[in-house]
């Protein structure tokens, strides 16, 4: 991990928080697979329009792995990015070793980004998806009795707040399927003052995307910051896999705490030694390959249970 970070810094490239938004999705979409390993083919891949409620229609990439069961149980992935950056195409990758090593199939979801779409248009967007998901899963040749929402990073953020929205509506989930998610509105733990400077996830960079997304005004809503939902008594089951040298690390561990206390059962990995973002970096870090193969079991076992 050390030698990724330096070799980062020996590029000499500006940081995140140093760009525009466009330029930041360009940034982080080239590097994407840089350090991620060649994703495995699937056996069908298809590209699906997904309507929200105020009228725009979201893109989606339905990926099913060889081997899969016929009507397999589908996990709905929503990608990191700050809510800014990050795309169905910078996640493909995870989505498929996801998939390849499940038997689930998965649906990754290009929700709207900001500053174009600010809180709560990615909310919106996230719950949407998973709505049209239960209504169409039996047309795509899916379970619709076996769903699990899941992200990464922001996506794990909507992926707390859906799954917390899906319970509200009675819409039963498998799991939720967490890496690192951001659950706090202030960014004021001691990992965020820890992790600050040197470790992938930069404490400018986060604010950055935090003011491109949400008014300071909104962060005590827990749509934004789940650690502030009034209770997690009956949500879906939860893996979370965090980095130990994280930013987020703290708040997650808080949210498996949160849950556990509304007797939820949690299952938490705290990955040593590496960073946010180590789960595409599977070509250099193993530790990556150890997740990947983790949330695939978790998967599997919510699935059949």
């Amino acid at each position: 991990m050390r030698g990724v970070i330096d070799r980062m810094a020996r590029a000499g490239r500006p940081p995140m928080h140093a760009m525009t938004p466009a330029q930041a999705r360009a940034f982080y979409e080239a590097g994407a697979s840089v350090l991620d390993l060649p994703p495995p083919r699937m056996a069908r891949v298809q590209t699906v329009g997904i309507p929200t409620r105020d009228g725009a229609t979201l893109p989606a990439e339905l990926v099913v792995a060889h081997g899969a069961p016929p009507a397999p149980p589908v996990l709905l992935y929503l990608h990191g990015g700050g809510f800014v950056v990050g795309s169905v195409r910078t996640h493909a990758a995870l989505c498929r070793h996801l998939a390849h090593l499940s038997g689930v199939a998965v649906l990754s979801v290009d929700y709207r980004l900001a500053p174009e779409h600010r809180f709560p248009t990615a909310v919106h967007d996230a719950l949407d998806a998973l709505a049209w998901l239960r209504g169409q899963a039996g047309a795509l040749g899916l379970d619709a009795s076996r769903i699990a929402v899941g992200g990464d990073s922001a996506g794990g953020t909507l992926a707390v707040v859906t799954a917390l929205q899906a319970r509200d509506a009675g819409w039963p989930l498998a799991l939720q399927l967490l890496f690192y998610p951001g659950c706090s509105a202030w960014q004021d733990t001691p990992s965020h003052r820890r992790f600050a400077h040197g470790f992938v996830l930069e404490a400018e960079t986060i604010q950055w995307f935090f003011r491109h997304y949400i008014d300071d005004a909104q962060r005590e809503d827990w749509r934004f910051a789940p650690l502030l939902a009034p209770d997690f008594d009956g949500a879906a089951p939860a893996w979370i896999g965090l980095a130990e040298c994280d930013p987020l690390v703290d708040e997650g561990v808080q949210l498996a705490d949160a849950l556990r206390l509304a007797g939820v059962p949690v299952e938490l990995e705290i990955y040593h030694g590496v960073t946010h973002e180590f789960i595409k970096m599977g070509r250099a870090i193993p530790e990556a390959l150890r997740a990947h193969q983790d949330a695939a079991r978790a998967l599997r076992q919510a699935m059949d249970a």
